[in-house]
């Protein structure tokens, strides 16, 4: 059940649409809504984005043909947190904090905050998150008085034991108490515990701690130690997922309420474990093949849509929380495959391969199939453009860097957007306006300056990339994708425009 505090919110918003709404686009009959959300994934592994890509995806390119491809889409962060924060509430996470959630951390969210979930439930919605939710829970409800890590007083990485919990009791600060009325997933699953959550309890009580370190078929393990059900085993957490996912669709058939549906997965991120199954699928090592599996679950999802009914009358968004892991670069000299396609970067950077993501949109009948978009969008946009489509209108105060982008999907209109603020580590920015990005932050210690970790020299020379001695660097996207060109130094004046910029947009939301 909701919170007493989550439930008197949704009872005020239904009282400010019941004299506010003002019904926009498909007011009649509010269309169901799908977000698939990827984790790690790159702009150049989707095979519709990069004709050069080693990874077959021909679910997600099959989607891309039924709609709209955005080739200058953007997650708000270069890293999972903050940008699955700024999706489901239309702000830019930098507005409030930078890092993830660590291991048993706190809700992101506050009680006072709105979120996609809660507004599409003052029209009725029926709401569920299956996957990975890593955006905070309220551990303390079933941590014992006399619970403490074993590793003192860590901060950033706590580790506990089984015991340390009471796993009977219900957990506030999820899903359930943010707008989702059903919850299943295994929370983050490369962090304890290790089980499967429904709504807001762990099913099965850890009684172990993790033990499980099997050779993955690509990178390193980066499961944080903690807590584990007996026989867990983290090759069935992707397969599970999409079953569940796929089931929820199946039980919505013949109820006269739409749906929201958000499936965020853990997948290609690290532990990288695709089933075996899927092995030697792609010509791009185990990640590779990871990633085939993924488009393979997307698959199925999309499919329980089509045997239930729902295609004609859902709307589907895919996208992707920020660029690839580090491991990207060595796919580039062994594998010859460009995870970040023709941008540079990744995960964790300010550069445009750490947060220009995949980003496609079907919405049959309303959005044109097989069309390519070069405008400006950003998942902020999501909550706005979302609640467009369901037929409401966003309260005021409330996402506040989100535009309206639902014209653009029609085929109405170009997008509004035409700026953009990137960041991922406090105090490091770039902020587009047109076609100009500005990196405002100096490289560091053979650090690119909107690079997060060193790369190769020989990666470094394949691409072109040289050590910039400016304060910052300036780049023209639209003469320079791949930022290339620094005219930081040639070009002081649009230098000072953008900081002002920069600094104007950080000291007031932006649309709203």
């Amino acid at each position: 059940m909701p919170s007493t505090k989550l439930r008197m919110k949704l009872f005020v918003l239904s009282a400010f649409y019941c004299v506010n709404g003002a019904l926009i686009h498909g007011a009649d009959a509010p269309p169901n809504i799908v977000i698939l959300y990827a984790d790690d994934m790159g702009y150049g592994d989707l095979g519709a984005n990069n004709p050069n890509s080693k990874i077959p995806t021909p679910h997600l390119d099959k989607l891309a043909e039924q709609g709209m491809r955005f080739t200058d889409g953007h997650s708000s962060s270069g890293i999972c947190t903050p940008s699955r924060y700024a999706m489901l509430t239309g702000r830019y996470h930098w507005r409030k904090f930078h890092g993830i959630v660590q291991s048993f951390g706190p809700p992101s969210f506050d009680d006072k905050e709105l979120t996609l979930p809660e507004l599409l439930k003052t029209k009725g919605y029926h709401t569920a998150c299956i996957g990975k939710w890593h955006l905070g829970w309220n551990w303390d409800d079933i941590k014992k008085p006399k619970a403490a890590p074993e590793n003192g007083t860590a901060k950033r990485n706590p580790v506990y034991a089984a015991e340390d919990f009471d796993w009977n009791k219900p957990i506030s600060g999820g899903p359930l108490s943010h707008g989702f009325d059903y919850y299943f997933g295994d929370d983050v699953p490369n962090f304890p515990p290790y089980a499967w959550i429904e709504n807001d309890r762990v099913i099965t009580a850890p009684t172990v701690p993790l033990s499980i370190t099997p050779k993955t078929k690509e990178g390193q393990w980066e499961a944080r130690p903690g807590p584990m059900v007996a026989d867990w085993d983290f090759y069935q957490v992707v397969p599970k997922l999409g079953e569940r996912a796929a089931s929820w669709v199946a039980e919505q058939k013949g109820k006269e309420t739409p749906f929201f549906l958000y499936v965020p997965f853990n997948s290609p991120h690290a532990p990288i474990v695709p089933n075996d199954e899927f092995d030697g699928k792609s010509e791009a090592n185990g990640y590779g093949d990871f990633m085939f599996q993924t488009d393979h679950v997307v698959g199925g999802i999309l499919k329980a849509l089509d045997d239930n009914g729902f295609a004609d009358n859902t709307l589907v968004i895919f996208t992707a929380d920020n660029g690839a892991e580090i491991y990207c670069i060595e796919r580039i000299a062994k594998f010859d495959h460009e995870s970040s396609g023709p941008f540079r970067g990744m995960k964790r950077d300010i550069y445009e391969g750490g947060h220009r993501v995949p980003f496609i949109v079907r919405w049959p009948g309303k959005v044109k199939a097989g069309t390519v978009n070069n405008g400006l969008i950003g998942q902020i946009d999501l909550m706005a453009t979302l609640a467009a489509a369901a037929g409401v209108e966003v309260p005021e105060k409330t996402a506040h860097d989100s535009y309206n982008q639902l014209p653009t999907w029609l085929g109405e209109g170009t997008s509004p957007r035409t700026e953009m603020v990137h960041n991922t580590f406090s105090g490091d920015y770039a902020v587009r306006q047109g076609d100009w990005v500005l990196i405002d932050r100096k490289g560091q210690r053979g650090q690119h300056a909107g690079a997060h970790r060193k790369v190769p020299g020989w990666y470094d020379e394949k691409y072109g990339y040289r050590m910039s001695e400016t304060a910052g660097e300036l780049f023209n996207l639209a003469e320079d994708p791949s930022q290339k060109t620094n005219r930081y130094q040639e070009m002081p004046e649009k230098v000072a425009d953008l900081k002002a910029f920069l600094a104007k947009i950080r000291a007031n939301g932006q649309v709203r």
